[in-house]
């Protein structure tokens, strides 16, 4: 396996036959190892997602949030019961409002779709964590 330091640039569509294909622009760094990659390779690109700031649990976690009905009054976005009332403390691991995003993700089994050797330039199908200008990693299957 072979780690290739990149800079995503954008994301877009190119057009492959009749077929619209969404891609991630990455700019390589280094001009040798943009000549190792190849068109049809599958890659993993890691990188810093984007950062969110403080989030709620509904947008975190994903959680439905309280009725607005039935007296419920300022609940509707509320995380409800925190667990059991026998140790009297909140469990590890629960699930809470707190900091979301800028963590280290790693998307998998992503297909280079396109290789621009004098530009440095490599499309890759699909999403790659961060925003742009974000230093990205990636690393080719062999």
């Amino acid at each position: 396996m072979t780690n290739i330091a990149a800079t995503k640039i954008n994301m877009t569509t190119i057009w492959k036959g009749d077929e619209a294909v969404p891609v991630t622009v990455l700019k390589v760094s280094d001009a040798a190892a943009c000549d190792a990659l190849a068109e049809g390779a599958i890659v993993a690109v890691a990188g810093t997602s984007r950062g969110k700031g403080f989030q709620g649990v509904v947008k975190r976690h994903g959680f439905h949030g309280g009725p607005k009905t039935h007296g419920q009054k300022d609940r509707l976005r509320a995380p409800g019961s925190l667990g059991p009332t026998a140790p009297q403390r909140v469990l590890p691991g629960r699930k809470m409002a707190g900091h979301m995003g800028n963590a280290r993700v790693t998307v998998r089994n992503l297909k280079i779709v396109e290789v621009k050797k004098d530009e440095q330039l490599v499309f890759v199908r699909g999403a790659v964590p961060g925003p742009k200008g974000r230093k990205v990693e990636m690393v080719v299957k062999e």
